[in-house]
């Protein structure tokens, strides 16, 4: 769906050219499509706390993008030559490293790439590979559209949504940087159409998380607290239990497990000591307020929690609800808490009574900011309507096996492809596509969204983003990837980069 634009520069000699030319601006302006990702500063914390959460359990349990089946990944069509719809042009890289004259063998992989992690329509944690590239506020994204739109459901954005530079293992030496606003060409986001198979993501500041130090707190504080908390048993000696508040409801919870031999008695009782029974929310409810049996004990304990930690309670309480009677809940931002209620039960000690303290502690300065995206790992450049056969270097995190079984990449570290593109568009009749160009490479999914280099510099680790990795092919029918494809990127591409390129993001903290 390749639309034609009017050269910035280009003269207007008349009424009609006038015309033409304001339909070509308005048309260009119409190229560009932008979909909202995290809303908020709040929003954005909680989704890098989704990921990073129990030492990047999430990050890790993702696999590679699959969107693709063993049947679309067919031979490639020759179709015509490419026709540049505006002049080539480029935007300059951005970048800390320094020139050097000394020669390297070896390819030295850019820091501007990682992977982007996001949940499908499914539930499922996947991620493609991507690259930071230049931008007003040294804050953009760039990866291939399928990796921020969910093409199985009508192009809705990716939830999620995050890019982690220099992934490695659970790890995010940079930081992780939440998807604020994502901008790709209209005819993808309402069409679905894979000549335009690219998108640009405004990313927050990135966050650090989990540098903070645990502090101790009273109850009422930590029921106050609305950021990072945890509560803990301790078992205390009988002496230091009978010093402590016996009232469960003071702020410090004091309590007494039942012994081996535990007489149940009324709280009236000479030396009766209260231990808490673990009720179902209803019971809770219906409970009174004071000092008795059954009487509530103290206010609901609020645990946050893993998605597995989560599942594994709900199958338990399938099995045993009385056991497992605690409610599990799963907000609106994919976090999952465990409330606990109890309720009074009075014993006379036995010789087998255990006792215990709750200790409530909150962590404050858990997420750091880490900086612009740019700032820490540059960005590359930008190019377009550049002649095809000239050598690009691509980059990505291959990770899925070829359609015939076998599997050459783990997706655990960075590969790249060498070569020049080839000369004329080419087209994948499982996707519709018109207007892609190739390269001899083995890659497969995990490598989707990875940059297209033009003119990398291996001292500088910058180059040119001149497409990015889109859809795999087998050209000798063997039944394993052998190229790859891109969209070309064209003047249109320029017009939804530039506007995304200009746009503002912000801080999470």
């Amino acid at each position: 769906m390749k639309r034609i634009l009017i050269p910035a520069g280009g003269a207007i000699m008349a009424t009609g050219l006038l015309a033409a030319g304001l339909a070509g601006t308005a048309q260009a302006a119409n190229d560009v499509a932008s979909d909202p990702m995290a809303a908020s500063a709040a929003n954005a914390k909680a989704i890098a706390e989704f990921w990073a959460d129990n030492n990047g359990a999430a990050l890790r349990a993702a696999k590679e993008s699959n969107v693709w089946d063993k049947g679309d990944i067919s031979k490639l069509q020759s179709k015509g030559g490419y026709s540049a719809d505006t002049k080539p042009g480029s935007t300059a890289p951005i970048g800390q490293e320094k020139k050097t004259t000394v020669k390297v063998q070896n390819v030295n992989m850019p820091k501007t790439i990682g992977k982007v992690f996001f949940v499908n329509s499914k539930g499922e944690k996947k991620w493609c590979s991507a690259t930071s590239i230049q931008s007003q506020y040294r804050n953009l994204v760039a990866t291939a559209g399928h990796c921020v739109y969910d093409t199985a459901t009508n192009s809705d954005v990716l939830s999620k949504w995050v890019f982690v530079p220099g992934y490695y293992q659970g790890k995010a030496p940079w930081g992780i940087y939440v998807g604020k606003q994502a901008f790709t060409h209209y005819d993808f986001d309402v069409y679905e159409d894979w000549d335009r198979d690219y998108a640009f993501v405004t990313v927050y500041n990135g966050v650090q998380l989990g540098g903070g130090t645990p502090k101790q707190v009273s109850k009422a504080d930590w029921d106050k607290y609305t950021g990072i908390k945890d509560a803990k048993d301790v078992e205390i000696s009988r002496e230091e239990f009978r010093k402590g508040k016996l009232d469960p409801t003071s702020t410090e919870a004091y309590w007494v497990k039942r012994g081996t031999a535990p007489e149940a008695t009324g709280p009236d009782y000479p030396g009766a000591v209260v231990g808490k029974v673990e009720v179902a929310e209803a019971a809770y409810k219906a409970a009174k307020v004071g000092k008795g049996n059954g009487f509530k004990f103290g206010e609901p304990v609020t645990e946050i929690v893993t998605d597995s930690e989560a599942a594994a309670y709900l199958e338990n309480q399938k099995k045993d609800a009385a056991k497992y009677p605690a409610k599990v809940v799963k907000d609106a931002r994919g976090n999952w808490t465990i409330t606990h209620y109890y309720v009074q039960q009075w014993y006379k000690a036995g010789s087998e009574t255990k006792f215990y303290k709750t200790v409530f502690f909150i962590v404050e300065g858990f997420a750091k900011d880490a900086g612009r995206l740019g700032d820490n790992v540059g960005g590359q450049g930008f190019a377009w309507n550049q002649p095809t056969g000239k050598p690009v270097r691509v980059f990505g995190y291959p990770a899925a096996p070829h359609p015939d079984g076998n599997k050459n990449y783990t997706g655990v570290t960075p590969k790249w492809c060498y070569g020049p593109t080839t000369k004329k568009l080419v087209g994948s009749a499982a996707k519709k596509i018109e207007e892609h160009v190739a390269l001899k490479c083995a890659f497969t999914e995990g490598a989707d969204g990875g940059p297209w280099l033009y003119k990398y510099s291996n001292s500088k680790r910058l180059g040119y983003l001149n497409g990015v990795v889109s859809t795999f092919n087998d050209q000798d029918g063997n039944g394993r990837v052998d190229y790859i494809s891109s969209p070309y990127f064209d003047g249109e591409t320029n017009v939804v980069y530039k506007a995304a390129a200009a746009s503002w993001s912000g801080k999470i903290v």
